[in-house]
């Protein structure tokens, strides 16, 4: 009987350290290795996210640029093409794309030009030869005390104003005459009004 009394608390504490053992073992290396690779699968699918919805703005943007090149083309267009014969239809043409300070102020705005298209007394034919999107603006041609730039449209009227430079040259053929070459270097603002591109101002470039 003693003997056995002795045994059992042995048998006990053997049972005790095993059970400790096991509690103080809380994460096994397949657990730490689990939740590892759990992490840098929530890492890479973030990351997949971001390179994803970056790529979709790239393209959601380049697409922007390319239809604005495009209004301001068209408007030049219309501009550079206009002559004796058409000069009311493409005033009020260019009249209707135009937004803000442009479409306020269009016959002084427009006057310059359309001075050239009087004196020549011509038909003129026109073509687009650049189109550049211009991302950053220094005006250099600013002088000291001059007409400041018109200001861009509010938030409220425009999603948003862009400046789009167009190079481009029209001929005009007068009768009995030689051809005279006029060149136009244009710096237009393009805005967005609900989805529709519009010409907002209208700048010369020396």
């Amino acid at each position: 009987m003693p003997d056995e009394e002795q045994t059992e608390p042995a048998d006990d504490a053997a049972a005790d350290t095993t059970s400790d053992d096991t509690d103080g073992r809380m994460f096994s290396p397949y657990g730490i290795a689990s939740a590892v690779l759990g992490a840098l699968c929530v890492a890479a699918v973030a990351l997949g996210f971001v390179i994803w919805n970056d790529h979709r703005n790239d393209v959601g943007e380049r697409g922007y640029q390319t239809r604005a090149m495009q209004a301001a083309a068209d408007w030049t267009g219309v501009l550079i093409n206009m002559n004796t014969q058409n000069i009311k239809e493409s005033l009020q043409r260019l009249h209707d794309g135009t937004v803000g300070e442009l479409n306020a102020d269009f016959d002084s705005s427009i006057q310059p030009y359309q001075q050239v298209v009087e004196r020549l007394q011509s038909r003129s034919r026109g073509e687009v030869e650049a189109v550049a999107f211009e991302a950053v603006r220094h005006d250099l041609d600013a002088q000291p005390g001059g007409p400041k730039s018109p200001a861009e449209l509010p938030a409220s009227i425009a999603r948003r104003t862009d400046t789009v430079m167009v190079v481009a040259t029209s001929v005009s053929e007068n009768a009995g005459g030689k051809p005279t070459t006029v060149h136009w270097n244009l710096r237009l603002g393009v805005s967005d009004i609900d989805g529709k591109l519009m010409i907002s101002r209208l700048e010369s470039i020396r």
